[in-house]
């Protein structure tokens, strides 16, 4: 198996392998990686697994990516890492083993419970298995790395959870000072692990990943500093997330001759692009239904064609903040298959992106193919997820989140007799407690550990928008002066 960039010429020296891309972020062209050719999974393989436990599930799905780690060593790392006891939080003791339990609301219609980690947040699903895939690799290497990313919400802390402690990972994370929920600002900056080091950047999500890109982009400063990343831009994280599209389809269908559709709250693509790999593995996903909040700049390119990510000024603050992105930083990956895998046209294109503009295919072939790709879209606001949380608490006696309930409130405008729909669930409502007592005045229950975590001390930088005052930050913690 080997990867490409979205940006690159075919060739043999720019193929990768996949431990040739865990560590990186970007590609060196500034490109996106993707295996070269979507591995096939077959009908009789799909029997297979549909008994499968959820590790011994993404162990097979894993090694169609992976053929770089012997398979002992794969398994044991996936073993290490989903079980009971990693993702147990206390929500349902009982149901700790499936991982990922599917809860029906009713007939044809469930959640996916993708929640249970340490950080109460799907993120967790692919980042504590990337965490020990790096110790590994960087253990054998004998090697250091330092991890640099951006968060607008719960990738930071599930990437800080899962590399706490470990030898030879230092991380970096930047987040938008002040737009996070005060639970998501309190997992992460209450972390006292030396390994760990909290940026909050005054300015939105996409100038903090911006700095990111832009950090990433010195290669002098990328190699000297030895830069690593975990965003959603990580190979890796896309593909362990591509593993619970298999469990939550053979936990919502019969057999293997039925289809399925998936809703999935998605800012920065990455999850729903997770789904668009597993359909493109073979997997019979009928629907990919992606639902934005306030900030849809991917719901209109799905209606219409036009990519148009918004300035600093014209991005939202809204109560589902883990969306408000506005420059979808996975989106490149999926346009590079809906272009027919053409480099040329992904550099043409992020060319105007990266230039502050965007790019309108509604009259090329490329947008008339893209009902092939079985995506719809829509859009949810700040009233709708009230409406939809007490809608679901009332009707079913369930509580979710913001981002789920934008998911969930896109779902039922999809929803068709013909399709069982299955709702991916972002987060645990504790993360945002504040627009739950909103909706519901009530406060959402949490895990017993959790319980005063707003009021630990808190070790974090705050720092204006600028790379170069990340770097020096950076360096100094790493040279130590």
């Amino acid at each position: 198996m080997f990867y490409i960039s979205t940006r690159g010429d075919a060739g043999a020296s720019s193929r990768k392998t996949f431990t040739e891309i865990l560590l990186g972020g970007l590609a060196p062209d500034g490109g996106l990686y993707l295996p070269e050719s979507y591995p096939r999974v077959t009908r009789a393989e799909l029997d297979r697994w549909r008994g499968l436990s959820y590790a011994e599930l993404a162990c097979a799905v894993l090694a169609k990516f992976i053929d770089d780690i012997p398979s002992g060593a794969l398994k044991a790392l996936v073993d290490k890492t989903y079980t009971a006891e990693v993702y147990g939080n206390g929500r349902d003791p009982a149901r700790a083993g499936e991982i990922t339990p599917l809860r029906w609301l009713e007939p044809g219609l469930g959640l996916l419970e993708l929640s249970n980690g340490p950080t109460l947040a799907f993120k967790d699903m692919a980042m504590q298995l990337l965490g020990n895939l790096f110790e590994y690799v960087l253990a054998n290497r004998g090697e250091e790395i330092n991890i640099l990313g951006a968060t607008s919400g719960d990738t930071g802390s599930a990437a800080e959870y899962a590399m706490r402690g470990k030898r030879g990972i230092r991380v970096f994370m930047l987040s938008p000072h002040g737009r996070m929920s005060a639970f998501q600002r309190a997992q992460m900056y209450s972390l006292r692990d030396a390994n760990i080091f909290n940026i909050a950047v005054r300015g939105v999500f996409d100038e903090a990943q911006d700095i990111v890109k832009a950090v990433f982009n010195d290669p002098g400063f990328k190699a000297r500093y030895r830069l690593g990343a975990v965003n959603s831009i990580n190979w890796a994280r896309v593909a362990a997330q591509v593993v619970y599209y298999f469990k939550g389809y053979f936990a919502g269908t019969r057999s293997n001759d039925e289809r399925l559709a998936f809703a999935v709250p998605s800012g920065n693509f990455g999850n729903i692009c997770a789904g668009h790999v597993a359909r493109m593995m073979g997997l019979p996903i009928g629907k990919l239904v992606l639902a934005t909040n306030e900030n849809d700049v991917l719901d209109e390119f799905f209606r219409t064609g036009v990519y148009r990510p918004r300035g600093t000024a014209d991005t939202w603050t809204t109560t589902s903040p883990s969306m408000d992105i506005s420059k979808a930083s996975n989106f490149e990956r999926f346009v590079f298959d809906l272009v027919g895998r053409d480099p040329a046209v992904v550099r043409e294109l992020w060319g105007r992106i990266d230039a502050g503009g965007g790019f309108d295919l509604a009259a090329t072939p490329y947008f008339s193919a893209l009902p092939e790709f079985a995506f719809v879209s829509g859009k949810s606001t700040h009233a709708d997820r009230l409406a939809t949380i007490r809608r679901t608490w009332e009707k079913y006696g369930v509580m979710i989140d913001t981002h789920t309930a934008d998911g969930l409130k896109v779902a039922l405008e999809q929803r068709t007799a013909q399709m069982p729909m299955l709702v991916l669930e972002t987060a645990l409502p504790a993360k945002f407690e504040d627009t739950i007592v909103e909706a519901l005045g009530r406060r959402p229950e949490r895990p017993a550990a959790t319980e005063g975590i707003e009021n630990l001390p808190r070790r974090v930088e705050v720092m204006d928008v600028d790379a170069d005052a990340v770097k020096r930050f950076i360096a100094r913690q790493v040279e130590g002066v």
